[in-house]
């Protein structure tokens, strides 16, 4: 039996106490986007020249809560301008919204507007949330505004490129606009979708079992519940789910292993549950080697500019040395695989351990 199926069937003890899970002990720390890294994002068309920035937006005159539609508090705060300015901002918004839906095109702008600017005081980003409504159909959408930050970036591009899913940003030097990405949040998918009878608790397992292999593999870590959606698809004969991460701050950051793998969450135990009911460890060993298989599959169709990106952040700072030596001591002894110790940035181990993992463990099985 391999080692990673043992530990998701048996490490998972419930009803211990909640220091035996993953927890953030600090906030993380902000890290700039360096040159090299800002030449690999233009390169690629990600960074271009915005018509606002995230510092502009935080001058704001005024805020008060937004509730939800049950007049819950959802923790954001709808924010407001001087009246002379929120005409500039409201249009800079708007052609924001044109770049990243459609490449700059500007024919539909006429007929968008601003409904609503949302802040969230809460978390590393402080997120500017924007609300932009089609005059015709009241068709929404939203984008976020946030302060660019390397090692959110780099988890942003490594999703776009080992992931099953395309990801809409830009960059502008500190300011980042990411496209909101739709499906159920995880907890509210527990309160209120899990237990539906027509959803197969089965297909629920398997996507979390390929999902926990995606986040350890590519090392995203802090996918708690509310950090990751559900889309929810009706097929002609059963209801099918992709499981989607949405918050991409913790990407090669900490430095405990099981950081990266959301089965060690306490606020993903449900799903554990559901893998250990209804799958068997020959089960979840074929949907790891299906995920693993899908990423090397990536990793070969995006070889070059995966190398170009590793080249461009190298020698960043993504994470404290502590945390770069913690987690290349854990997973030496994980993997039994020494070249770990001799990485000095998370760049570097990452790449150590796409290959462990996706191309050497591959062909081990």
């Amino acid at each position: 039996m391999m080692k990673y199926v043992h530990e998701f069937n048996t490490k998972i003890v419930y009803g211990m106490s909640v220091e035996n899970h993953n927890h953030i002990s600090r906030k993380k720390n902000v890290y700039a986007v360096s040159k090299s890294f800002k030449k690999y994002l233009k390169r690629y068309g990600r960074e271009i020249q915005l018509p606002i920035s995230y510092e502009s937006l935080r001058h704001f005159q005024g805020a008060m809560p937004c509730y939800n539609k049950n007049g819950e508090d959802t923790l954001w705060e709808t924010v407001f301008y001087h009246q002379s300015l929120t005409r500039e901002i409201h249009h800079a918004l708007i052609r924001i919204y044109s770049l990243i839906k459609a490449a700059g095109a500007n024919q539909a702008e006429d007929h968008l507007h601003v409904e609503r600017i949302d802040f969230c005081v809460f978390g590393n980003s402080q997120p500017f949330r924007v609300k932009v409504v089609n005059n015709y159909n009241d068709v929404y959408s939203y984008l976020y505004i946030k302060k660019a930050d390397a090692s959110r970036i780099l988890g942003l591009e490594l999703e776009h490129l080992l992931s099953p899913y395309y990801i809409n940003y830009l960059v502008d030097n500190d300011t980042l606009i990411e496209e909101h990405i739709a499906g159920v949040p995880g907890d509210m998918f527990i309160d209120g979708f899990l237990h539906r009878p027509d959803f197969n608790p089965i297909r629920i397992a398997k996507e979390f079992v390929k999902f926990n292999e995606r986040c350890f593999a590519r090392l995203l870590g802090d996918m708690r519940s509310y950090n990751f959606v559900f889309d929810i698809t009706q097929d002609f004969d059963d209801v099918q789910f992709c499981i989607r991460a949405i918050d991409f701050d913790q990407q090669s950051y900490e430095g405990r292993k099981n950081f990266y793998l959301p089965q060690f969450f306490k606020e993903n135990r449900v799903f554990v549950q559901l893998v250990q009911q209804h799958l068997n460890a020959e089960v979840i060993e074929q949907y790891r080697q299906e995920e693993r298989a899908q990423l090397f599959k990536r990793i070969k169709s995006q070889r070059h500019r995966l190398g170009d990106l590793k080249a461009s952040v190298d020698k960043d700072e993504l994470a404290p040395p502590e945390k770069i030596k913690q987690l290349a001591q854990e997973l030496a002894q994980y993997f039994g695989n020494e070249k770990f110790l001799k990485c000095d940035s998370m760049a570097e181990i990452l790449r150590i351990h796409l290959r462990e993992l996706v191309v050497i463990h591959l062909y081990k099985t």
